[in-house]
């Protein structure tokens, strides 16, 4: 007898299946770790947006002193759009399955959520989504999508590149008490091309800090990778600057909600899966984009 031929033993020494399933791993979006994130009770969230306007003045001692001006205020709201996944699996593979497929299902799901969500936070165009990042330009939405305006964008300075020189001018372009608390945003492409440039000694601009628990620094900011940001190519905006946390916000209606549901189609159990959530910018003045040039200078 042997192992090699089934009908001579092969059916005594059976094979060993890892009881799991592997895949690709999928790339999360860094925005709910870098963003202000808050829960909600209703289906959106609004903040009041205090414009310029407060006046004031120099005056002698006996001058009049007339009323100053006030600042306008406007609302800023964020609605809640709804995720949604309806895998169905047989009730013959529940029973069978060799290993836990309903944890494994939930799994998945919660995956595909965060990286719908990932791509919706800097590309989203605001129906039955979150507002993305990227869209509070003139040139998506000229009239603007906040009260304080659209995004300030800066020109890269180079012809379908990024320099060193342009980024240091990017990033001053941020208002100083802003950049306290800035990063960078942006995706590994772009990375490897940023982290090539170097100053006039030779030394590279972008300093790798090996410590696991510090992120990699570019002109003393840290650096957050994520993949949904454009590529550097002549007229996208692949860099983001500034203080997230201030600058975009995200509201949680609720977590992900799961409906098994084991009558709608018999011999099936469909398992209705939902998040809601909204998003967008909170303050305009906060972020900068960086846009790749056409043609050489500003």
């Amino acid at each position: 007898m042997q192992s090699g031929d089934p009908s001579q033993g092969g059916y005594l020494a059976p094979v060993e299946w890892d009881r799991t399933v592997s895949r690709k791993l999928t790339t999360v979006s860094p925005m709910r770790r870098i963003a202000n994130v808050v829960s909600t009770t209703t289906g959106g969230f609004s903040k009041v947006w205090a414009g310029s306007g407060w006046g004031s003045g120099w005056v002698g001692e006996t001058a009049v002193r007339p009323q100053t001006t006030t600042p306008q205020l406007a609302a800023v709201t964020f609605r809640a759009g709804e995720l949604y996944a309806q895998p169905a699996l047989t009730n013959i593979l529940l029973d069978d399955a060799q290993f836990d497929i309903q944890n494994w299902l939930a799994g998945e799901v919660a995956d595909t959520f965060a990286q719908q969500e990932g791509i919706a936070f800097l590309a989203g165009d605001g129906v039955n989504k979150p507002q993305g990042l990227l869209t509070y330009t003139d040139a998506i939405n000229p009239t603007p999508l906040h009260p304080g305006g659209n995004l300030v964008i800066v020109p890269s300075g180079a012809a379908n590149n990024v320099t060193g020189d342009g980024l240091i001018e990017f990033a001053l372009s941020l208002p100083a008490p802003y950049r306290v608390g800035a990063r960078w945003l942006m995706s590994s492409l772009t990375a490897a091309s940023v982290r090539k440039l170097k100053d006039g000694q030779g030394n590279y601009l972008w300093n790798n800090d090996y410590r696991t628990d510090q992120p990699a620094s570019l002109l003393g900011f840290p650096v957050e990778i994520d993949e949904n940001m454009p590529s550097v190519v002549a007229g996208n905006t692949p860099i983001a600057f500034g203080d997230f946390k201030r600058g975009y916000l995200i509201n949680d209606r609720y977590g992900i909600r799961v409906l098994r549901d084991p009558y709608t189609q018999k011999g099936w159990t469909l398992y209705y899966t939902t998040k809601r959530m909204g998003g967008g910018v909170s303050d305009p003045n906060a972020i900068r984009l960086l846009k790749i040039a056409t043609a050489p200078g500003p």
